[in-house]
């Protein structure tokens, strides 16, 4: 059977399933390597050497001139990243990106996050995947070390604690920490500063 580019990309979007033994599956393959390629030469420059930025513009498809990442860095999917304005992304970070990631105006990173928008089927594991988009809405702040499971939704000044497992949405204003992620308090909205 046939089938039109950016199919697998379109049952990406609806959550899967896709099989990896279909041939629309070597697209998103293609995809994996052109962004581990990109990855590997970003973080083979030196971190003082402006020049690993062409690299990861290359990777997303747009100019970062209001994005900030930090390298090493890896992402497998770099054309399914959506970047708002003013993001920043510390090093150590890890995009398994097939699902969808989006990151909105002032969303930041400290050291070690993990995104993971894809999962396995329990019983064919090996070649049925499932997606779930992450967002990670204005400026929610992810600390050291957090996991964002695939489907999920970071609120708006959410801030996730280190070492955290988002397991399920966070709500706009909440603190929310530990494994899985529960909520430990909500901040007071006239609080925070744009």
């Amino acid at each position: 059977m046939d089938y039109e580019k950016g199919y697998v990309y379109k049952l990406m979007d609806q959550g899967g399933p896709t099989d990896t033994r279909e041939p629309y599956f070597r697209e998103a393959v293609e995809e994996m390597m052109r962004s581990r390629t990109l990855c590997a030469k970003a973080n083979a420059a030196m971190p003082d050497d402006p020049g690993y930025v062409a690299y990861l513009e290359e990777l997303f498809g747009r100019k970062l001139d209001d994005v900030r990442i930090l390298t090493p860095f890896i992402c497998d999917f770099g054309n399914r990243v959506k970047f708002g304005k003013n993001v920043f992304i510390n090093h150590s970070a890890i995009f398994s990106a097939s699902g969808g990631i989006e990151f909105e105006d002032g969303a930041m990173a400290a050291p070690g996050l993990r995104i993971a928008t894809i999962n396995h089927d329990m019983n064919r594991r090996h070649t049925i995947y499932t997606y779930g988009k992450v967002t990670v809405k204005k400026n929610a702040w992810l600390g050291m070390n957090v996991t964002l499971c695939p489907g999920v939704t970071v609120g708006r000044y959410a801030v996730v604690a280190a070492g955290a497992v988002v397991t399920h949405d966070v709500p706009d204003y909440a603190v929310v920490g530990g494994v899985p992620a529960m909520v430990i308090r909500f901040q007071d909205p006239a609080e925070q500063q744009e």
